[in-house]
């Protein structure tokens, strides 16, 4: 895979879509407050609250913010009922994109979400049309730059984690949900930066584009990212590095 980039190091490359567009804080407090309104504000109780405070911490997020959008979910301060929704779609050669989201008005949504698909030489799906294609994984990318490969293979699988991938300039490491942390907490443990991780869905398998096909799969991914309901976006095409703007 020397050379080739899926969407999963590609947006870590292109640097921080959320962070640049000034949405990360907006994604983090949609997430905070569903995560303490499902299971509670106790962190320590709620596995998916918590980590959604580590990355909100990871990305410098005053407390204060944490602490208003916990408050919000648990119902102690007023806030948006928000409403989780997953979309399925196609993008250019047939490419399969996941979109999950959090809105306060699931008509606008859709239409919004079919609206940019359309736009970009894609299309909204019907449900399970291409869920099917994903598994729930943790997913941590690290950069090869003074990494050996075999010596990240021993740490990852004595922590539990799963693959190590070749993904161009980075490698890309896969564990089953629950090992996640402990994989990620063993990698950092060896002074190991990483380049990015989070719990993602990633493909069983990959479709190749090229050309004008994978500007415009680059096109609708950078879109995605940048919408306001969009909590995380997956898909499972492949490209050479080459056709990625610097």
């Amino acid at each position: 895979m020397s050379g080739h980039s899926k969407w999963s190091t590609i947006k870590h490359k292109k640097g921080a879509l959320d962070a640049k567009r000034g949405r990360i804080f907006t994604r983090l407090i949609k997430e905070i407050t569903v995560a303490a309104k499902i299971g509670g504000g106790d962190a320590d109780g709620n596995p998916r609250l918590r980590t959604a405070i580590a990355e909100a911490k990871a990305n410098n997020m005053p407390a204060d913010n944490i602490k208003r959008a916990i408050q919000k979910g648990t119902g102690e301060l007023p806030g948006v009922t928000y409403e989780e929704r997953t979309y399925e779609g196609y993008g250019p050669g047939g490419a399969a994109i996941l979109m999950q989201t959090m809105t306060d008005n699931g008509n606008r949504t859709t239409s919004e979400l079919r609206h940019l698909l359309s736009k970009h030489g894609g299309n909204l799906a019907e449900a399970n049309a291409v869920a099917w294609m994903f598994e729930r994984k943790g997913q941590i990318v690290v950069s090869k730059a003074g990494t050996a490969e075999d010596a990240l293979l021993e740490i990852i699988l004595e922590a539990g984690g799963e693959d190590l991938r070749d993904d161009g300039e980075n490698f890309e490491i896969i564990t089953p949900p629950e090992a996640f942390e402990n994989v990620k907490k063993a990698v950092e443990g060896k002074s190991i930066s990483l380049v990015g991780s989070e719990l993602s869905m990633v493909p069983q398998n990959y479709v190749r584009l090229e050309g004008k096909k994978a500007q415009q799969m680059l096109g609708i991914m950078e879109a995605l990212e940048d919408h306001d309901d969009i909590q995380k976006v997956f898909a499972n095409f492949d490209i050479d590095e080459s056709e990625i703007p610097e």
